[in-house]
């Protein structure tokens, strides 16, 4: 394990002290003779962690307590339809901010249940064929109708496939500062926070729901937590599946069938983690400037061997896409045969993940809360070597 370093998009690496804790407890947690993989979610033993997963929780963004955490199932692609479904009882439209791959998906899906997405603005660039910006809020066709306002505005905060991410408050901000009758309106504000989830501070009263799912930053597959303002669990569809019914899983402590119990004590683990060993998510923040800042440095200046074609303001903190440049004797471009041998080569040094989304190609190094420091540095004097060894 010290000799392979784990880049991937997800699921990511866990923490080693948290596998540690794994293993002493895998065959009897706390000396109770069960795995948690074997516990009645019923039981007082189950009960005690998921209580003490929810209060890290809580405690770790100061959610207040008219916000409901939920411990859910179906990843970040189910609340997709779980907002739509949970939000729009009494409206037909939603606005959506779409930035890239996961955002277009999500406004598709309401698509489904009669909710008619109202995209305010795009990062899509034609030139490139690629998301690489946030549009300029004051420019973004927000729906401020009194009459019929919009259920909800949904956003990625991080899209992972493209590597765009907004800033820390940076929506939120911008609606409240640009949009006075909009933000007069009290429309939730939907964060899909998946990929950087607990990874800095946020405001959680600037948002109506927030959801992630664990895999990347706070655990392992299998478990999505939800953020919900109470007073929106009554604003959903006759229509809405109780399985994707957040107002019945709020009502059962997220207990409404057998959850994901063993993904949900992982999370708690990460989550006492990031709270006990890493100064919070205001720690995590400040190591995860230092850990991409330094791989866009080594990007920028590659003389142009690498490139990011993302705008610098909106450049992620967590996956940090980019290609190798063909020379213009080779006619310009990318060189995807020199990519694939970057790609194989970082793995029989013990890079693991480095290759870029299946849709979009290119190479992608993912620096998510359990990377270290060290790690990337390691990347880094990789990259350089191969440049050296392969610019023409």
């Amino acid at each position: 394990r010290e000799q392979t370093y784990n880049f991937t998009a997800g699921p990511a690496k866990v923490p080693t002290v948290v596998l540690e804790q794994v293993k002493e407890d895998l065959l009897s947690w706390k000396g109770h003779g069960l795995s948690v993989m074997e516990m009645s979610h019923r039981s007082k033993e189950f009960d005690s962690i998921l209580v003490d997963a929810e209060q890290t929780a809580r405690d770790l963004w100061n959610v207040p307590k008219n916000y409901k955490i939920m411990f859910l199932q179906g990843g970040a692609t189910g609340q997709f339809a779980s907002v739509p479904l949970n939000l729009s009882k009494s409206h037909k439209t939603a606005d959506y901010l779409v930035t890239g791959v996961w955002s277009s998906k999500a406004s598709e899906e309401a698509k489904k249940f009669g909710v008619t997405p109202n995209i305010i603005g795009s990062g899509f660039d034609a030139t490139t064929k690629q998301y690489i910006t946030i549009p300029d809020p004051s420019n973004w066709n927000l729906n401020s109708s009194s009459a019929d306002p919009p259920a909800y505005l949904y956003y990625c905060e991080n899209e992972t496939v493209n590597g765009v991410e907004a800033p820390s408050h940076y929506i939120p901000t911008s609606i409240r500062n640009l949009h006075h009758q909009y933000h007069s309106l009290d429309i939730p504000i939907v964060g899909d926070l998946s990929s950087n989830f607990y990874s800095r501070p946020l405001n959680i009263t600037d948002y109506g729901v927030i959801y992630g799912g664990a895999q990347k930053n706070i655990g392992i597959a299998g478990v999505t937590v939800v953020i919900v303002r109470d007073d929106l669990l009554q604003r959903k569809m006759s229509i809405c599946p109780t399985i994707l019914d957040w107002a019945a899983f709020s009502k059962e402590g997220s207990c409404l069938n057998t959850p994901p119990c063993f993904s949900i004590y992982v999370a708690g683990l990460c989550l006492k983690w990031i709270k006990e060993q890493k100064g919070g998510v205001e720690g995590v923040e400040q190591e995860s400037l230092r850990k991409s800042g330094a791989l866009y440095k080594a990007i920028d200046e590659s003389n142009g061997f690498y490139v990011n074609g993302v705008q610098k303001q909106f450049r992620s903190r967590m996956n940090v896409v980019f290609r190798i440049a063909k020379s213009k004797e080779e006619g310009g471009q990318w060189d995807e045969e020199l990519e694939k041998k970057l790609v194989k080569e970082s793995e029989s040094k013990g890079f693991v993940g480095i290759q870029g989304h299946r849709s979009v190609g290119g190479l992608r190094a993912s620096l998510y809360n359990a990377v270290t420091e060290h790690e990337v540095e390691l990347l880094i004097e990789f990259l350089k070597d191969f440049q050296t060894r392969h610019q023409k």
